[in-house]
This record gives C-alpha cells, sequence and structure tokens, in this order.
C-alpha cells in the first residue's frame, strides 16, 4: 500500500520542524548542528518546557497515526529526558545540542508509517 499524497505531505512537515527544532543550523566552519531546541532551551525556567511542548506535536501526529502504546511512550521518553536533562544549566544546554529528541521520533513516526503502509 503507497503512503497517500496527504501523509507524505505530513511526514514532511513533520521532518521539517523536527530538523527546524534539532538541526537546522550549523556552527559556521564546523559539522556541527543545532536548532531551536537548543536556543529555545537557553530561556531560564521555561525554555525547555516550551521546546517539550513544540515536539509533543510529533508524538501527537504519531498517535493520530495509529502508533502502537509502546511507541507513544518511546516517543514521550525521548522527549521526557531532553525536556528534564536539558533544564540542568550549562551541562544540560550541551545535552539540548546533542541528543536530538525531535528527529528521532520523527524517524520513529516514519518508519511506523513505513511498515503500516507495506501492510505489516
Amino acid at each position: 500500500m503507497k503512503q497517500t499524497h496527504e501523509t507524505e505531505r505530513e511526514t514532511t512537515d513533520i521532518d521539517k520542524l523536527a530538523r527546524l527544532l534539532d538541526s537546522q543550523f550549523r556552527v559556521p566552519g564546523t559539522q556541527m548542528r543545532f536548532g531551536l531546541d537548543g536556543l529555545i532551551g537557553l530561556i531560564p525556567g521555561i525554555g525547555d518546557a516550551i521546546s517539550g511542548g513544540l515536539g509533543l506535536y510529533i508524538v501527537k501526529r504519531a498517535r493520530q497515526e495509529g502508533a502502537s502504546g509502546f511507541l507513544i511512550l518511546r516517543m514521550l521518553s525521548n522527549l521526557l529526558i531532553d525536556t528534564i536533562l536539558g533544564a540542568i544549566p550549562l551541562v544540560g544546554d550541551l545535552f539540548d545540542f546533542g541528543f536530538r529528541a525531535n528527529l528521532k521520533n520523527a524517524q520513529l513516526l516514519q518508519k511506523h508509517l513505513d511498515k503500516r503502509h507495506a501492510g505489516g
């Protein structure tokens, strides 16, 4: 079974969101990438909660696409780890730049959709 045009567009939008949050920008002269998650996380007190909230959209889409409870828990644990550890001053900010929970969750959703559309 092939993905519908609408599903392809939605997964493209999710991929764009994940890249924006986790790897949209490159540190000049390096291969190091970061996204809005790392930048928003620099706002003391609320930054990590805001970026975690943005990441919940990917989990919501996975739920709407019929992802299993196990997959949803796995995705939520990625976000929880990112949000909690990202809230630790300095160390958490560095963690935010490397963990990339949103890209991981977008990949998990894509694997789920690929499997579903392959009929299995």
